[in-house]
C-alpha cells in the first residue's frame, strides 16, 4: 500500500504558517501521513498579483483582524504569541538554511525555532545573527550551515520551490498539497488536507 503524503508549503513571513508549522508534524504522524516540508517565497507570487507588500499591510482592516485572530488561534493552541515589531520580515536566509536542515535531518526543528523566534519572541529573523543563534541553540555548526545555504544548489532549490508553488496555483501560505494535486490553504485546513491525503492513496 502506498504511503499517503502531504506537501506543506510555508513562508517564514507568513503569520498563519506559525501555528501550522508548530502543530502539523504531530498531526501527520498520528494520521500516518508522510510530511514534506516545502519552504518557498511569497514575494514573487505577490508581485505576480500586483502586490508589493503583504495584503495584511495593503488592507489595514484585514491586517488588524489578522493580528487579533492569530492571537486567538495561538491562545487556543497554547502557543506563545507576540506581534513582531516588524512585519513582514525577510525570510530568504532562513528559508535557505531550512533547506540545508531538511537535507541533513534537523530542518523541522529549525523551522519551528525560527517561527517561535519571530512570533513568540519578536526577534528579527532577517538578521543573520539571529539565525546563527538559533543554529547554535540547536547545536549546529553555523559557519558550515551558512556556507551551504549560500551555495548555488540551495539557492536554485529555493527558486525551484517558489516556481513549483506558482505552477501549483499556490497564492498564500500555509498551503498544503496532496499527492493527487488537491490544494488546501490555511492553518485551519490541515485536518481536511490530511484526510484527503489518506483517501487519495
Amino acid at each position: 500500500m502506498t504511503e499517503p503524503t502531504l506537501d506543506f508549503w510555508f513562508e517564514f513571513a507568513s503569520t498563519y504558517s506559525y501555528p501550522a508549522a508548530m502543530r502539523i508534524e504531530k498531526l501527520a504522524q498520528a494520521q500516518g501521513v508522510r510530511l514534506n516540508w516545502r519552504p518557498f517565497l511569497l514575494g514573487p507570487i505577490f508581485k505576480a498579483q500586483g502586490w508589493d507588500n503583504s495584503p495584511f499591510n495593503i488592507y489595514p482592516l484585514k491586517g488588524r483582524y489578522m493580528w487579533r485572530d492569530l492571537a486567538r488561534v495561538c491562545r487556543d493552541l497554547g502557543l506563545p504569541f507576540v506581534q513582531p515589531s516588524k512585519f513582514p520580515q525577510a525570510g530568504l536566509l532562513a528559508a535557505r538554511v531550512a533547506l540545508v536542515g531538511l537535507e541533513e535531518g534537523w530542518g523541522a526543528e529549525f523551522i519551528r525555532a525560527v517561527y517561535q523566534a519571530q512570533f513568540a519572541e519578536s526577534r528579527l529573523i532577517s538578521d543573520p545573527a539571529e539565525i546563527q543563534a538559533i543554529l547554535v541553540a540547536l547545536k549546529r555548526d553555523a559557519r558550515a550551515v551558512f556556507e551551504r545555504a549560500q551555495s548555488d544548489a540551495i539557492k536554485n532549490r529555493l527558486r525551484e520551490n517558489t516556481e513549483d508553488a506558482q505552477r501549483l496555483g499556490i497564492f498564500g501560505a500555509p498551503s498544503l498539497v496532496t499527492a493527487d494535486g488537491e490544494l488546501f490553504w490555511g492553518n485551519d485546513r490541515i485536518e481536511a488536507a490530511l484526510a484527503w491525503a489518506k483517501a487519495a492513496v
